[in-house]
């Protein structure tokens, strides 16, 4: 019984991480929408619809053998075209994913020739928001109350769950 006990803080905690809300997921946004990455597709305007953030992926889907995807190092070269110098280069298959793992500008370009007439999108990735404040704050003792039909199941699960490792009658 004092072994049972013992497992009840680790099962509060437990209980609790369950409960708490899940971290925002990450967004894919496949670049051009339906336009995929073609020529005659606006880049410019295209990132000014959306916000893009840390671990977001971008999917370039493209006609094969036709274009590739080239990431390159800075603004000097996406202004001049130029995939002399890539960060990454891929011209295999029909699309390329990359998950946007930091702060700050990427830059992209169509390295056969379509650079030259649009085919290159830059876009601007921010740090991921911070979840919402909690709703409801802590009391003075540090427990966190709870209200509302979800947090009775909550709680009526948590003392079915203490019971049963305790070995203690209960009925719900």
């Amino acid at each position: 019984m004092a072994a049972a006990r013992d497992l009840l803080p680790l099962l509060t905690l437990l209980l609790f991480a369950a409960a708490a809300p899940a971290p925002s997921a990450a967004t894919k946004f496949v670049v051009g929408d339906k336009q995929n990455w073609a020529p005659n597709v606006n880049y410019t305007a295209w990132p000014d619809k959306y916000h893009f953030h840390v671990d977001d992926w971008l999917q370039f889907n493209y006609e094969k053998d036709m274009y590739d995807v080239v990431q390159v190092a800075d603004e000097a070269a996406y202004q001049k075209c130029d995939p002399s110098n890539p960060v990454v280069r891929y011209d295999r298959g029909r699309n390329y994913v990359i998950q946007l793992n930091r702060t700050g500008r990427y830059y992209f370009i169509c390295s056969r020739g379509y650079c030259w007439n649009g085919m290159k999108v830059t876009v601007l990735v921010e740090p991921r928001p911070a979840p919402p404040p909690s709703a409801i704050a802590p009391s003075a003792s540090g427990a966190v109350p709870v209200t509302g039909v979800s947090s009775w199941a909550l709680a009526a699960a948590a003392a079915s769950l203490c019971a049963a490792v305790l070995d203690l009658p209960f009925a719900a």
